[in-house]
């Protein structure tokens, strides 16, 4: 019993598994931070699109045959 006990308190081998668990929680709390972080710029970028979107409709129903989008006034386009 005594070797057995020696030979499991020796053993690293299960080590490398909490070691990738630990890499895998690591890069999962960048990605959550990442993603918090760039959630009000990815949803302005969308508002902003669907702004234009709605613009180029109304400009491509209105009565005065005007059928030109408005120019982007976003700056994530140059």
């Amino acid at each position: 019993m005594k070797t057995f006990l020696k030979n499991f308190i020796a053993d690293e081998s299960g080590a490398s598994a909490a070691e990738y668990a630990l890499i895998l929680a690591v890069v999962g709390v960048a990605i959550g931070g990442a993603a918090l972080l760039l959630s009000t710029e990815i949803s302005g970028a969308i508002t902003d699109s669907a702004g234009r979107v709605d613009a180029c409709a109304d400009a491509a129903g209105s009565e005065t045959g005007d059928t030109a989008c408005p120019p982007a006034t976003s700056s994530l386009v140059d």
